[in-house]
């Protein structure tokens, strides 16, 4: 069954029309259509309708489908993979910038001293450490982490 027929069905056990459905829920008419017709409902309509339903939210919104959570998760983790390499890159472009105008300033106001080759060095230095956990460990942290959480899920 599919969910679109599962709320249908939901309320067809119970034999009441969509507008019943909607007095007892407190949604609209047209949102009880909508759902009906395919559109996902949010955590905020399901609560409702699973309270009328007498079931729990996670019943009404099963997903039969494993391999659409699947995608989803996928999805989901490349999205944040993204998101890690572009705060990775812009960091890159910050240390660049800062340490230019640091290094700037150092030769305008004390060109004898080199502290701030000593700044860009250890601001690379660490730079380095996130680039090589991001690109070269990701596979082995992301596999320790999904063992670790199975582990204490199961606590």
């Amino acid at each position: 069954m599919s969910d679109t027929n599962k709320y249908r069905a939901f309320r067809l056990e119970r034999a009441w029309s969509q507008e019943q459905l909607s007095e007892l829920s407190g949604l609209s008419t047209r949102t009880v259509q909508r759902i009906e017709n395919g559109e996902r409902p949010s955590l905020e309509t399901l609560s409702a309708l699973a309270a009328v339903f007498e079931v729990s939210v996670s019943e009404l919104s099963a997903q039969e489908n494993a391999g659409e959570n699947a995608l989803d998760e996928r999805i989901t983790e490349t999205r944040n993979r993204v998101a890690e390499e572009g705060r990775f890159y812009r960091s890159i472009i910050t240390a660049l910038v800062v340490c230019i105008l640091l290094f700037m300033l150092n030769h305008f106001t004390s060109p004898a001293s080199d502290w701030s080759l000593w700044v860009a060095v250890i601001w690379f230095a660490l730079i380095a450490v996130r680039g090589v956990r991001i690109f070269l460990l990701r596979g082995l942290i992301g596999k320790w982490q999904k063992k670790r959480l199975q582990y204490l899920l199961r606590k």
